[in-house]
């Protein structure tokens, strides 16, 4: 990597293997679990689908709300205060760059942690909607079920589950996520565009760029010619974008660099 990226600042786009070290399973990594995400359009078909999605969303936010930055996280925090990058851009929308300390992240997906109104447009927060949802389902969030990667759980039976309406007006809540089937907004599209044509370098960490929201920014960076570094666990729609890949862990591979040019300036 240091051959490639030598110290050109780098816009950094990260995947679901960012937050594996975090307890967060992946999408598409060895082991992760089979991965059937509802669909926006599946959403707004009634309460049926609403109590659906609630139900293991509630079980998989009392444990997601939990995970912590990993070292890959942190190193990236830190190479943001080092001066060392133009930006980054995450998939995730599991908040945790931020909770690293990193500022300025483009949620690209948005972020799990906060809700908005499909009627009254009003986002709040997902730890205020957790609570309400404990008190009309006492006992519902300590269900033992297989956490997976979207932030919620696999889980059949959930037709006892008492849904929560929004506070302002009592209508239809949804995590602020972009589901499958939604757009991403076009001023953050744009926003990631601006960032990929100032940027010197771009690093992918632990994206398998199977979604165009990510892949289109890599393409981008190769019309324009810079260096483009790959770090995930299998192969990507991107690999035969990448100056180099690497198959290997994000936070093992930052640590790795992290060390490496540490020992290349105390040498010089």
């Amino acid at each position: 990597m240091e051959d490639v990226l030598g110290d050109r600042r780098l816009l950094v786009l990260t995947g679901a293997g960012m937050s594996t070290d975090s307890g967060i399973p992946d999408y598409r990594g060895p082991g992760a679990p089979a991965r059937m995400p509802m669909t926006f359009q599946d959403f707004i078909k009634g309460p049926a689908a609403q109590q659906r999605y609630w139900a293991r969303a509630h079980i998989g936010w009392s444990r997601m709300r939990r995970a912590e930055p990993n070292a890959g996280h942190r190193l990236l925090a830190q190479m943001d205060r080092d001066g060392r990058l133009d930006g980054l851009i995450t998939q995730n929308v599991d908040g945790l760059h931020g909770r690293a300390g990193h500022p300025g992240v483009i949620d690209l997906h948005g972020r799990i942690d906060r809700v908005i109104c499909l009627d009254c447009r009003s986002v709040s927060s997902r730890g205020d909607l957790h609570q309400r949802l404990l008190v009309l389902n006492p006992g519902f969030d300590q269900i033992d079920a297989v956490m997976a990667p979207d932030g919620d759980v696999l889980l059949e039976e959930t037709d006892t589950f008492n849904v929560a309406p929004c506070a302002a007006c009592g209508g239809r809540l949804k995590p602020d996520v972009v589901f499958f089937g939604e757009n991403v907004p076009k001023d953050r599209v744009a926003e990631c565009y601006e960032l990929v044509e100032n940027a010197q370098a771009l690093v992918v960490l632990g994206s398998s760029l199977q979604v165009m929201s990510g892949l289109r920014f890599v393409r981008a960076a190769k019309a324009r010619g810079i260096p483009i570094v790959i770090v995930n666990r299998g192969t990507t729609r991107g690999d035969d974008l990448a100056t180099i890949k690497l198959d290997a862990g994000c936070a093992e591979t930052l640590t790795e660099w992290a060390r490496d040019r540490a020992e290349s300036f105390s040498q010089t």
